[in-house]
């Protein structure tokens, strides 16, 4: 088997986890908004912010959405940092590069 190894952050921006949710996760359960809304115990208004990636998932939505698909929590938090963090490297370039890196000797 062979591993490769990832040397940096990937080119393409990571997906939203509402378009997920949106395009493949509540088309699979069958669920409308609204009904989605109902079992996750939040507004639709709410749901509707994630699913139009206007809002992050929190860490208390991915444990709504963890529990609702059943993949946990961590599934729908890494998705939300790992789209943060390409978000924030590219905002950042300039200012991140003025910062040494130190190594430990």
């Amino acid at each position: 088997m062979t591993d490769y190894l990832v040397k940096g952050p990937p080119a393409w921006q990571p997906s939203h986890p509402g378009e997920l949710l949106r395009e493949d996760v509540l088309p699979a359960l069958r669920l409308t908004v609204t009904d989605a809304a109902a079992k996750l115990g939040v507004s639709r208004q709410t749901l509707h912010a994630i699913l139009s990636e206007k809002v992050a998932v929190t860490p208390e939505m991915a444990a709504r959405l963890g529990k609702l698909c059943g993949d946990g929590a961590g599934v729908w938090l890494r998705m939300q940092r790992a789209r943060d963090l390409w978000r924030v490297e590219r905002e950042m370039a300039d200012e991140l590069a003025k910062i040494p890196t130190l190594r430990a000797a």
